[in-house]
C-alpha cells in the first residue's frame, strides 16, 4: 500500500491544485480522468479512487478544510471498488450473466456534470463577448419619422370607438339572413364620397355610414376616412368625451 501511495506521489501528471480551484467531487474527478486520458465510459475505478484518496490527504496534510462532500463521494468510489473486487457468482450454462457496472450511476452523474460545465463554458463565452459590445444611449426621434396625429384634438382611440359603435347599431339593424353580393365599392370612391359631403359643409362621422347596408362598405368607407386624416385632406374634431365626431376640410383640402 506504501508502494502504491509514493507512486502516486512521483506520477507525472500530479499538478499542485487546491481543491477550491473544483466546484465540487465531481470537477475533480472529471479532472483526474481527463489528465490521465482515461476514457470515461470504462473507468479504471481502483486507479482513480487512488488518485483522487491521494489529493484528499494532500489537502489534509496542509491542513485545509475539504467539504463533507468530498469525502462522501470517496466513500462511494470504496464502495465501487469494494464490489468490483468481490467474485462473480456462478452463473449456469442455461442463464445468461446478469452483469450489473457498479460504475454505471457515477458515469451518468459525470456525463451529465460535462453536459452542465459545456453549456456553462458557452454562456460564459457568450457574457465575455457582450461586455465588449457598447450600446449607444436613447436619441431624439428625428421629425421626419415623427408622425403628425390623426387629426387635431382627436386620437386613433377616439375614431376607433367612434367606429365601433357604428357597427353595433348596424349589426342591430342587420336582418338575420341577407344576400351576400360581390363588393364593388372601393376605397377611392368612397374618399370621393367623404370629400364630396365634407366639401359642403361639416359632417357628423356616424352620418357617413347612414346609406351602407354591408359591413364590406362600412369598412371601405372607415378605410377612406382614415386615408383622408392620414393627408390632412380632412380634419376631425370632438368636443367632449364620448360627444360626434365631426369631419371638415383640412388644410390640403383647402390648398387643392
Amino acid at each position: 500500500m506504501k508502494n502504491n501511495e509514493n507512486q502516486l506521489l512521483q506520477h507525472p501528471y500530479q499538478p499542485n491544485i487546491k481543491l477550491a480551484d473544483f466546484e465540487g467531487p465531481l470537477d475533480l474527478l472529471l479532472h483526474l480522468i481527463r489528465q490521465s486520458e482515461m476514457d470515461i465510459y470504462d473507468i479504471p475505478i481502483a486507479e482513480i479512487t487512488g488518485q483522487y484518496m491521494q489529493y484528499l490527504r494532500q489537502m489534509q496534510r496542509h491542513q485545509l478544510e475539504v467539504a463533507g462532500e468530498y469525502f462522501v463521494m470517496a466513500a462511494t468510489l470504496m464502495a465501487i471498488k469494494s464490489q468490483m473486487l468481490l467474485p462473480k457468482p456462478p452463473v449456469s450454462e442455461d442463464e445468461e450473466p446478469l452483469e450489473e457496472d457498479p460504475r454505471e450511476e457515477l458515469v451518468e452523474q459525470l456525463l451529465e456534470y460535462q453536459r452542465y460545465k459545456q453549456a456553462a463554458e458557452k454562456l460564459k463565452d457568450k457574457e465575455a463577448f457582450r461586455q465588449k459590445e457598447f450600446t449607444r444611449t436613447a436619441m431624439a426621434v428625428p421629425p421626419e419619422f415623427i408622425h403628425p396625429q390623426t387629426a387635431p384634438g382627436t386620437t386613433i382611440e377616439q375614431l376607433k370607438e367612434a367606429f365601433e359603435q357604428v357597427l353595433k347599431k348596424h349589426q342591430s339593424l342587420e336582418p338575420e339572413t341577407a344576400t351576400v353580393a360581390p363588393e364593388k365599392t372601393t376605397v377611392e370612391q368612397r374618399i370621393q364620397y367623404v370629400m364630396q359631403r365634407v366639401s359642403q359643409g361639416a359632417v357628423v362621422f356616424e352620418e357617413l355610414f347612414a346609406d351602407l347596408k354591408t359591413r364590406d362598405n362600412l369598412v371601405t368607407t372607415f378605410l377612406a376616412v382614415l386615408e383622408l386624416a392620414k393627408h390632412r385632406r380632412i380634419v376631425l374634431h370632438q368636443a367632449a368625451r364620448f360627444a360626434p365626431l365631426i369631419l371638415t376640410p383640412g388644410k390640403l383640402s383647402e390648398e387643392d
